[in-house]
């Protein structure tokens, strides 16, 4: 049956469209979530038919004016038009690329947009290529930013841990050391990175770092709002100071057994922690207009994190311990001032001692976000 309408993954086509065209669509379509596109089809959901099988064609273009090439399926499929009459339409369904960025044989990426395509910005782009693994961004120097604005005594404390007094080096050592750790580049302008870890105040140069908590009494966004902040600083400080909200706020379940109350058990504080650590670091810091949002409600806490999964990893796989590093920077800063490992073992813990208090937990991937819900 004919969709009634175009939209985000469906797309119509007469037969006169143009090799380019459909090379154009495909690579928009295996940018994002994937889609198909009805060929035979007008504007107006109504089948005008084809005069021959196009399949060979479809292939030879998704081979040759798709970089790199990608295999679709082709479904020929009998309609009926509204007078009654029979004619032959098809349905070309391309898959969610594995291969992203997708660009055509005229150097174009492309991606979808509600029902249109349009060629990708420079900021959408990025994200292409952040998701494919071809580039951090948390290696970028932040423009305006000087070594002034980073946290010497911050600094100072990471390099300890090597054994090395950062402070009483020479300023030319200093400097070689904070290049060599991509703290600053070789320009020795802060890095992403860098500034969210060590900033004396990030949220002035990178204005999506931060993250929003809010406490609803009840289960819906329009429930009534009992508390709101911000936390901003440098990541770590965000991320203490988000779990002590979150501790102050999380409910504690109790029951009288005789004379006494006994309290329930509760989720561990390395429960909560590694949620917003996995927050923090994993988040698309391109994505300039939103920061990291925390929701608490009656029934269970939000972690809504702005970006999409990277290109390799599935949302079942999460479970059993899969490692990913969209920001491998911050994923090294923060495993050095142990606030996290590389080994992928967080959200299995989480997923256990979620199990063990027989409470739900669900990853969704949606949009331009990646949310996860614990259920108290």
């Amino acid at each position: 049956m004919i969709p009634v309408a175009e939209n985000q993954y469906i797309e119509f086509k007469r037969e006169e469209t143009s090799a380019q065209t459909l090379a154009e669509e495909v690579v928009a379509f295996a940018n994002g979530e994937g889609g198909d596109i009805w060929l035979g089809v007008d504007d107006n959901a109504q089948p005008v038919g084809l005069s021959r099988n196009y399949e060979e064609d479809v292939m030879n273009i998704c081979r040759t004016a798709v970089i790199p090439p990608i295999s679709p399926t082709y479904e020929t499929i009998v309609a009926t038009k509204s007078e009654g009459t029979t004619v032959n339409i098809a349905r070309i369904s391309i898959p969610k690329g594995v291969d992203r960025p997708y660009y055509t044989s005229k150097n174009r990426y492309y991606i979808r947009v509600g029902s249109t395509k349009r060629i990708a910005s420079r900021e959408e782009l990025t994200r292409l290529f952040q998701a494919a693994g071809l580039f951090h961004y948390d290696i970028v120097e932040v423009g305006g930013s000087q070594l002034k604005h980073l946290n010497q005594s911050a600094i100072a404390d990471y390099f300890s841990r090597y054994k090395i007094d950062f402070l009483n080096e020479t300023d030319e050592e200093r400097e070689r050391l904070i290049s060599a750790s991509d703290i600053a580049s070789e320009n020795l302008i802060p890095t992403v990175g860098g500034l969210l870890v060590f900033g004396i105040t990030p949220e002035y140069h990178l204005r999506q770092s931060g993250i929003s908590f809010a406490v609803f009494e009840g289960n819906q966004l329009n429930s009534t709002l009992r508390d709101k902040k911000t936390f901003l600083g440098p990541l770590p400080m965000q991320i203490d100071n988000a779990l002590s909200a979150l501790q102050a706020n999380i409910p504690v379940a109790s029951e009288i057994i005789g004379a006494k109350r006994v309290d329930q058990p509760s989720y561990p504080d390395k429960v909560l922690r590694e949620l917003l650590v996995n927050a923090c670091v994993h988040r698309n810091y391109s994505i300039i207009g939103s920061q990291i949002r925390v929701f608490m409600f009656d029934d269970r806490i939000e972690f809504i994190s702005p970006g999409r999964l990277p290109n390799t990893v599935k949302i079942s796989k999460l479970t059993t311990g899969t490692s990913f590093s969209r920001n491998p920077l911050l994923v090294k800063l923060m495993e050095n001032l142990s606030y996290m490992d590389k080994l992928g073992r967080g959200l299995p813990m989480v997923y256990q001692e979620a199990q063990k208090l027989d409470r739900s937990l669900e990853f969704i991937d949606d949009g331009e976000e990646f949310r996860v819900i614990l259920g108290l």
